[in-house]
């Protein structure tokens, strides 16, 4: 128990940010660890066989859409982060030209189906970001 954890009132419970960051290169050789890393993290969060498996698929698409422009030689970033009834992934990488995904695409559309909430953004230098999050039990779009 720490000092802050002492002085707490009882019965409040500290409000930790459960996540999870994985750094690898930017190969399709690598993504497998990506899928197993998303499939034992929903696991944890008491998702459905088939919630992990749209998970994993979800998150591989995802991938294979920054992969396309990334710049050779770099790595791609994957944020999960578990909340109790959720997990939100991000998946980011430096881009040739920062430009997001298009969304009237049917990969976009695949993945919309897939992870529930999509979203992409341009960040600094370039990077694009992916931003999946699936609810647990949530019911496809």
């Amino acid at each position: 128990m720490t000092e802050e954890t002492a002085a707490m009132p009882a019965g409040t419970q500290l409000s930790v940010r459960d996540v999870v960051t994985v750094r690898l290169p930017a190969a399709s050789a690598y993504l497998s660890v990506l899928r197993t890393a998303t499939a034992g993290l929903a696991a944890r969060l008491d998702f459905t066989l088939d919630e992990i498996e749209d998970l994993r698929i979800a998150v591989d698409e995802a991938c294979a859409m920054l992969l396309a422009q990334a710049v050779p030689g770099t790595d791609l970033t994957c944020e999960f982060e578990l909340t109790g009834e959720a997990v939100r992934i991000s998946v980011s990488v430096l881009t040739m030209d920062g430009r997001e995904p298009s969304r009237d695409t049917f990969a976009w559309t695949v993945l919309s189906s897939l992870a529930g909430e999509v979203d992409a953004q341009v960040g600094p230098d370039d990077r694009v970001i992916v931003t999946l999050q699936k609810r647990r039990g949530a019911e496809a779009p």
